[in-house]
């Protein structure tokens, strides 16, 4: 069994690998689609989507590869994560995810952090935040007592798919939010709209939970 530095670390590490595919890969293809904005955003999707694969295969095995505090959450919500276990997870993927940002910045040879400019607010997006979370957490919850294998693509494309059917490009995750709100980039969001995306996440999780609650027990506090 891994220590708790081990999975702390795994999902430190874990996280800064996904904001660098995320941030590295939308500002490589808004730079090379020349202005089209569809093909840029399909070269951010399958990167995320594909990299997220790779980063759940090699994490879930040291630290269940949450990378999110919402996973946490529900996850401790369930009794499956102790509440000091998850506060710790929460603090190391917000970290991992702002040093994640900083790093594709530095590769591209940008400042190492900038203010996000794209405005990303309103009911369709809020909305979409929440079905958004809301199908990520299901997806892996579920998922996990279908078919536990597939898990990691099954997560890879479902995010890959989310960029593209909700408005807000499925960001689904407060620590991405908060360290999208660092980068200027394609994948930015003005920090003045990152509460609202934030909000909206959190009230997928609870829809989540509700769902499972009806199609699965909750099983015994684990802590």
């Amino acid at each position: 069994m891994t220590s708790l530095p081990q999975r702390l670390f795994a999902e430190w590490l874990g996280t800064a690998a996904l904001l660098a595919i995320v941030v590295g890969s939308g500002h490589m293809g808004q730079t090379l689609a020349q202005g089209n904005v569809a093909i840029a955003l399909l070269a951010n999707s399958t990167a995320t989507g594909l990299g997220l694969w790779v980063l759940i295969e090699l994490f879930a095995p040291v630290s269940g590869a949450h990378f999110n505090p919402t996973v946490s959450l529900a996850f401790t919500w369930r009794g499956e994560l102790s509440r000091s276990d998850a506060a710790m997870y929460i603090l190391v993927q917000i970290t991992g995810a702002v040093c994640g940002v900083m790093l594709a910045h530095l590769m591209f040879d940008l400042a190492p952090a900038e203010f996000g400019i794209k405005a990303r607010t309103g009911t369709g997006q809020w909305l979409s935040e929440a079905v958004a979370t809301t199908g990520l957490l299901l997806t892996i919850v579920l998922g996990s007592r279908a078919r536990p294998q597939a898990v990691p693509a099954m997560v890879g494309a479902y995010i890959a798919s989310a960029y593209w059917f909700t408005a807000s490009t499925s960001f689904a995750n407060p620590a991405v939010t908060l360290a999208r709100g660092l980068t200027a980039t394609f994948a930015g969001i003005r920090p003045l709209d990152i509460p609202g995306f934030i909000a909206a996440q959190f009230a997928g999780v609870g829809v989540a939970l509700l769902i499972l609650r009806v199609l699965q027990p909750r099983t015994q506090a684990s802590g």
